[in-house]
């Protein structure tokens, strides 16, 4: 591998371009200061930063002339892109997958496409227990009357009707148990919850009592948290028939997948009184589209425009494991987390 790589850092709001050039720095073992184009950052050579948008591909292709490695979070690397850059040999993406790049252009131009896997299951976890207290607990609405309204009426939740329910001995089923879902059942089961989990392509011990079928879990759960991938076989899983299983009064958190979810389903739950309340960060139509059932119902449901991942030590994990690959691929030593 040669010694001198140039590498182009594409960042965005998040994951800013400072970010994964300071990472870089690191990687190289080499003082890291205010990095800008044409600055010597051995053994990866000068790095480029750009600013990049969803239409970005003209600039995108202008800062990759002479690149070998583009490092992006969320940079259109098409196949316009990919056939304009002959030099690219590698494109790191910091996202859990390279949802932004044509594989298939990436393959058939000799490209190699890494991902940054786990950058944002803490994060994501700890938001949605957030979600979690926040429906059990009412505390956006509590606060939307005061803060907002100046009104007092809030206090009508601390009666035995109207107030919500402890996580001490709640019944919670996770459906799902990989880096989010593993982590949020570790939380809940130091809060004192009764925590179950569905998962059946997961194997070994769990935190929680692990349950054979999807149906046992829903009838024994009075809150659900969803933490399954979005696949044809998730798609629409939780539905009318799911939601009709669950105790009456129990909540729903998402704040994985929208499409996991049936939307109207669960608005015909909470309007017909079945469920409690929701909590929501993901949707299936991002943003929600303006004829959404759902802000209708916002004394009853917690919604948020997909902040899970959103955490500054997520860009910065984001910036580190993209980085490390770059560094494995200069050295010659195999990918960690390659997918062409």
């Amino acid at each position: 591998m040669t010694s001198s790589v140039r590498v182009v850092a594409a960042g965005d709001h998040f994951v800013l371009p400072s970010l994964i050039t300071a990472a870089l720095g690191q990687e190289a073992a080499c003082e890291v200061r205010e990095l800008t184009l044409g600055w010597p950052l051995e053994p990866f050579g000068p790095v480029a930063e750009v600013s990049e948008a969803s239409d970005a591909e003209d600039e995108l292709i202008s800062a990759l002339a002479g690149a070998q490695v583009l490092v992006t979070q969320m940079g259109p690397v098409t196949a316009r892109v990919l056939g304009a850059c002959p030099r690219l040999r590698l494109v790191v993406v910091c996202r859990g997958g390279p949802v932004n790049v044509n594989l298939d252009a990436a393959k058939r131009h000799d490209v190699r496409v890494c991902f940054a896997p786990g950058r944002n299951a803490a994060a994501t976890a700890e938001f949605t227990v957030g979600l979690l207290l926040a429906a059990l607990r009412r505390i956006p609405q509590a606060h939307e009357l005061l803060a907002r309204q100046g009104s007092w009426s809030g206090s009508a939740y601390y009666t035995y009707e109207r107030s919500g329910l402890e996580l001490e001995d709640l019944p919670v089923g996770l459906v799902g148990y990989g880096a989010v879902g593993s982590r949020v059942a570790r939380v809940l089961c130091a809060f004192g919850a009764r925590v179950m989990v569905y998962d059946p392509y997961v194997r070994g011990e769990v935190h929680g009592l692990r349950v054979p079928s999807l149906d046992d879990l829903l009838r024994h759960s009075a809150v659900i948290t969803l933490h399954a991938r979005l696949t044809a076989e998730t798609r629409g899983l939780i539905g009318a028939r799911e939601l009709a299983l669950l105790p009456p009064g129990a909540v729903v958190v998402n704040a994985a997948r929208g499409p996991l979810l049936d939307e109207d389903a669960l608005c015909d739950a909470l309007e017909g009184g079945r469920l409690a309340a929701a909590a929501l960060d993901t949707y299936a139509r991002e943003p929600l589209p303006p004829d959404s059932r759902l802000p209708a119902l916002a004394d009853r449901v917690v919604l948020t425009p997909h902040l899970g991942g959103a955490s500054r030590a997520v860009a910065e994990k984001a910036a580190r494991i993209a980085a490390a690959e770059v560094g494995r691929w200069v050295r010659g030593e195999p990918l960690a987390h390659c997918l062409t």
